[in-house]
């Protein structure tokens, strides 16, 4: 098994799928290389795509009031920008390289190609992705309680199991 293989099958996204829908996704993903700084995708752009780091460390901003507000950091092993194959609207954050990065590029046409070979296995690519950003959710609901209540956020057990 390749490490890229290895490396999809341990992570929640991609659990369930067999070790050819792997290898099929490995091997049509792009390969996508950021520097310090540069960006896979800015706040607003397209949504075209998801990535899965393999190298490197990513900060996922905000824009507000002309600033960028670091809402969190990722590193080899997550994924970032999965809630646009499901949503198709806008890049809701940007996802800036904090140091070198590798990734790969899973992409919505990829996609549309393991749905017309094997529905089974897009459908349960879709369902954890859908889990994943539902798990997100639970996160910001709870902050966004916590906030309105006046509580400490870092005290939240969701937000520590979030970093």
């Amino acid at each position: 098994m390749s490490d890229r293989v290895s490396l999809l099958a341990n992570m929640p996204v991609f659990g369930g799928l067999t070790p050819e829908t792997l290898q099929l996704i490995t091997r049509r993903a792009k390969v996508a290389q950021a520097g310090a700084g540069e960006a896979f995708f800015r706040q607003g752009d397209k949504s075209q795509a998801m990535y899965v780091l393999e190298s490197g460390r990513v900060g996922i901003y905000r824009t507000w009031q002309a600033s960028q507000v670091l809402l969190q950091y990722l590193s080899a092993g997550d994924c970032f920008g999965e809630m646009a194959l499901i949503d198709l609207f806008p890049r809701s954050a940007s996802a800036l390289a904090v140091e070198p990065c590798t990734a790969l590029e899973i992409s919505a046409a990829m996609l549309h190609e393991l749905y017309e070979r094997d529905l089974e296995q897009f459908t349960i690519l879709q369902m954890n992705m859908s889990r994943e950003i539902s798990r997100r959710l639970r996160v910001s609901l709870d902050l966004l309680f916590r906030l309105q209540m006046r509580e400490p956020a870092h005290d939240s057990p969701l937000w520590q199991t979030s970093l």
